[in-house]
């Protein structure tokens, strides 16, 4: 089976105990990571850093750390990262995620029982504080087609759970200029440039949610950063006007709308809810 690089970006507000959860969810994979490369997006705090340098003590021919001068944003962390993975199999992870420990397994047959795959990923299960207790699960079309008509109007993947090609990846621009949404504007140009995806459909990793997650998604730079992904879509003929109108719409709703409302439509239409 095909070796794969793990690909994550830290920042100074990540948690160290969530860090070691997210790293620790990889290091335990049924099929091991024959890299990881972690990128420091910025300065980070010393705890962050003796995280870190603890993990790479022990596993020295495992990490590979890539620093950066000062805070890029996510996509410029990852594009960064992404030329320093020697696999073209590459699994991204988020780091105060955690994923259970055949993900990467199941992606990795899912790779080699279809050779043209470029980008594959999962759903998710979220939770707040607890990780065996699931509040929702965020669930994503798993055939081609399906994922080409969601991606219309919204993200086909759950960024953290994703494994693609490194070299599709760049053949597509990579994570690109956006400091916000760079996933969905990687997802749309994959799509549209003909990179066959599909999606397991199976929760294979917890999603830490919290309030400022809502508070995230109902910021206006968030909103406007998803109407100008969709507005590339459109430039691009890969999405109709009616497509790009529901987007800003639903965006100035979400940004517009009182906390709890807001809540309300994420949670009754973006998410399964768990009882």
């Amino acid at each position: 089976m095909e070796q794969y690089s793990v690909l994550m970006s830290v920042y100074h507000l990540n948690s160290p105990e969530e860090l070691k959860q997210s790293i620790d969810s990889m290091l335990n994979q049924t099929i091991k990571a024959e890299q990881f490369v972690l990128v420091e997006d910025g300065p980070i705090a010393d705890e962050l850093s003796s995280v870190i340098e603890g993990y790479c003590v022990n596993n020295k021919s495992l990490f590979t750390v890539v620093k950066l001068s000062e805070n890029q944003g996510l996509g410029k962390a990852l594009d960064a990262g992404l030329l320093q993975c020697r696999n073209d199999l590459v699994a991204r992870m988020d780091a105060d995620d955690i994923s259970l420990p055949e993900r990467c397994e199941k992606l990795l047959k899912l790779f080699e029982a279809n050779p043209k795959l470029a980008i594959a990923g999962t759903n998710i299960n979220e939770f707040y504080d607890d990780p065996s207790k699931v509040v929702s699960s965020r669930v994503v079309p798993n055939d081609y087609k399906s994922i080409c008509k969601f991606m219309k109007r919204r993200s086909p993947f759950n960024h953290s759970t994703v494994m693609f090609r490194k070299s599709e990846v760049l053949r597509c621009g990579g994570y690109g200029k956006m400091r916000r949404k760079q996933d969905l504007d990687l997802f749309a140009r994959m799509i549209n440039m003909d990179c066959y995806a599909l999606n397991i459909n199976e929760s294979l990793l917890l999603f830490r949610s919290n309030e400022g997650n809502y508070k995230r998604r109902k910021s206006w730079e968030y909103c406007k950063s998803y109407i100008d992904v969709m507005r590339e879509n459109y430039k691009r003929g890969y999405c109709s006007l009616i497509d790009l109108a529901f987007v800003t719409v639903g965006q100035v709703i979400m940004h517009v709308a009182p906390m709890g409302v807001m809540k309300f439509l994420s949670d009754t239409f973006l998410r399964k809810q768990r009882k």
